[in-house]
């Protein structure tokens, strides 16, 4: 992509992120939530290379921030990031409340894997107390991903026959993708490790230097 398509592209965000604002101002009482926040307001200078466009778009952001911040109109603004120390100072400064959330407990993660893993009428049921059990220490997408690798089991069983049977199978014969057994928890279990212990000690320190404690 070209300097010229990539500031065309841009220069539309930012006079977008101005309506968004002034849509929420509009419809206030509203909120505007900003996922991945870190993507667009990551930390400037010290040598980081930033397209001029882009730096626009950053002031625009912090611009509007600070119209909300002057003013009694209701318009919240959340925000959410898995980088918080990626974030501008600028930004963290408008930020009035950092919230650290934490890991989902036992009892949220028995609700996702039901959700996510629910057995069919008939079938065998799950062992979810296994799977809260053997999860301590995982986020929600990394329950996501046991869910997904375990669903994934019965399907690759099932390719698994077809091809060790290169010669044309009678359609009556073809196997049927079966349900999800224990073996195959054991294996999603065993084939996914958990991802968010890589940055605890980043995200504790962040709490400590600029959480808002009140919500420990």
């Amino acid at each position: 992509m070209n300097h010229s398509k990539l500031y065309g592209i841009t220069g539309d965000s930012e006079k977008l992120v101005k309506v968004l604002f002034e849509l929420a101002r509009h419809h206030a009482p509203s909120t505007i939530f900003l996922d991945e926040i870190d993507a667009i307001i990551g930390q400037r200078g010290e040598g980081r290379s930033e397209h001029e466009a882009s730096r626009r778009l950053k002031t625009e952001l912090l611009i509007q921030m600070d119209g909300l911040m002057r003013t009694d109109e209701l318009v919240f603004v959340l925000a959410a990031t898995n980088l918080p120390w990626e974030l501008d100072g600028a930004m963290l400064r408008r930020l009035e409340k950092r919230i650290l959330v934490p890991l989902p407990e036992p009892e949220a993660r028995e609700a996702m894997f039901e959700e996510l893993l629910s057995s069919a009428p008939g079938e065998e049921k799950l062992p979810y107390g296994l799977l809260v059990e053997r999860t301590q220490g995982y986020s929600g997408s990394d329950i996501r991903l046991v869910c997904k690798e375990a669903a994934m089991q019965p399907l690759r069983r099932t390719m698994a026959f077809l091809e060790e049977n290169q010669e044309l199978v009678p359609e009556e014969d073809l196997p049927i993708v079966g349900p999800i057994t224990h073996e195959d928890i054991e294996m999603a279990l065993k084939n996914t490790r958990p991802s968010a212990h890589l940055h605890a000690h980043r995200y504790e320190k962040f709490n400590t230097d600029y959480g808002s404690q009140i919500f420990q």
